[in-house]
């Protein structure tokens, strides 16, 4: 029996990167899970490999849809224990020349998005006793990322939020906390990082090896099992020490 056996699941941004090995992880332990994303090609990928998800078309940066498609899933799957706030989008440009719509959408979908789904979830988390919030910030946070100022915003942001409604929703048995993810080679971050600089990253970090996307999608799992039942408020970095460098 798996350790998440029994319990549900929503993962946004679900059908590609960290999210599907999440899902991926989740799945191996038992738990029902619901994949939201917006990319019907991903969506149509993961159903393929992942038969025994729910894969759900969602745009996350719409209240009204988020809360629709999360009550519908969660009224099938007989209730809901974890949620995953992974959904991103990604724009790298220096903060002088960055485009306005680019800004909104990295808001819309990255915060907003988040938002959206904790008020959805929240309800049907409060209904089942408690259960987990998973928010995927970054080690962006906590270091200076060529290009990434409004990214890297986003993110801490996120871990506000994190730490806000550990205390907002621990009364009700709600664990939030947030896994920040070293460097982890994914198609969309390969599309902006190139080979060398993947390398780069490597020979930077302490343990000599990058995060592959099943060590997230373990981390996840403690975060959602019984075995992080006393955990909250706290941002989880899966990073290899590379945050920690001295000169």
């Amino acid at each position: 029996m798996g350790v998440l056996e029994g319990k549900v699941a929503v993962i946004t941004g679900g059908a590609g990167g960290i999210g599907l090995e999440i899902a991926r992880a989740y799945l191996r332990e038992g738990a029902k899970v619901g994949l939201l994303d917006i990319s019907e090609a991903k969506l149509a990928d993961a159903r393929r490999e992942l038969p025994d998800a729910q894969v759900l078309a969602c745009d996350i940066s719409n209240r009204a849809q988020v809360r629709q498609v999360i009550d519908a899933y969660v009224q099938q799957a007989g209730g809901l224990d974890v949620l995953v706030n992974n959904a991103a989008y990604f724009f790298y440009a220096p903060l002088v020349d960055m485009p306005e719509d680019q800004v909104d959408k990295m808001i819309d979908v990255g915060f907003k998005g988040a938002l959206w789904s904790l008020q959805a979830a929240t309800p049907h988390l409060i209904a089942r006793g408690g259960g987990a919030v998973i928010n995927l910030s970054s080690v962006a946070v906590s270091v200076s990322i060529k290009n990434a100022a409004v990214y890297s915003s986003i993110k801490g942001a996120l871990d506000t939020l994190t730490r806000q409604q550990a205390v907002e929703l621990g009364g009700h048995g709600i664990r939030v906390n947030a896994l920040a993810p070293g460097p982890v080679v994914t198609p969309g971050a390969s599309s902006v990082i190139s080979a060398e600089g993947w390398e780069t990253r490597r020979q930077r970090t302490p343990l000599n090896r990058l995060a592959s996307g099943a060590d997230i999608g373990g981390v996840a799992v403690f975060l959602a099992s019984d075995a992080g039942a006393n955990i909250a408020g706290v941002t989880l970095k899966v990073d290899g020490a590379l945050t920690v460098v001295g000169y």
